[in-house]
């Protein structure tokens, strides 16, 4: 059955990124009812800190020495979330953006995920090569800030570059992203910017 892979990436249910994510699934549903949904709340997903075992076993598989078994238990758990993300025919991260960039949690869990040999390797001639297939993803970004018009106050938006290069590096590079902002301020803006996202996401999720 085909896939699409749900990054939930806000611990507020009612949020706006959660608010878009749920007009865009439930319009991709009615689109394509024969699909699976496969929701990864990563504030409820089982995720390994980054540190210790699981950080030995990344220098392990660089250099190309054999696990401990702590090493190798710490491994199954990125391998275990490496697989269910490359096994995914489409791909979406709904995420707020946290002081310019991405919540933690959403970071912890590239660090996981990104490892030579699951997600990329090392070529001598070629550098840096992903190993997995390109596939249509999509980020829907809210912030306080209007980033989509340029009303961001000064501010940067460092959410979109990160995440544009971290796909890329795994092999994904058919990435769109749905700004929602601004979230804060005036209830007028706030209201027309949700309005204009969730249409964009509707038509998208009619064809993604």
């Amino acid at each position: 059955m085909a896939k699409l892979l749900h990054l939930s990436c806000s611990p507020r249910p009612d949020s706006e990124s959660s608010a878009g994510a749920r007009v865009f699934v439930d319009r991709f549903r009615q689109a394509r009812p024969d699909w699976d949904v496969d929701v990864v709340n990563i504030w409820r997903e089982r995720m390994p800190e980054f540190s210790g075992p699981i950080v030995e076993a990344k220098y392990a598989r660089m250099k190309a020495q054999a696990f401990n078994d702590a090493q190798r238990d710490s491994f199954a758990e990125a391998e275990r979330m490496a697989l269910r993300f490359a096994l995914a025919d489409r791909v979406l991260i709904s995420t707020p953006m946290w002081n310019f960039g991405i919540p933690y949690k959403l970071k912890q869990w590239f660090d996981i995920i990104v490892q030579p040999g699951l997600t990329f390797r090392f070529d001598r001639s070629q550098g840096y090569v992903p190993l997995l297939k390109d596939r249509p993803t999509l980020v829907i970004l809210a912030s306080g800030s209007d980033f989509a018009t340029g009303m961001n106050r000064g501010r940067i938006d460092m959410a979109t570059p990160y995440l544009r290069e971290i796909l890329r590096f795994v092999g994904i590079s058919n990435v769109r992203f749905v700004p929602i902002g601004p979230t804060t301020g005036p209830q007028q803006p706030i209201e027309a910017a949700r309005e204009r996202a969730h249409q964009r996401l509707a038509a998208m999720a009619a064809n993604f």
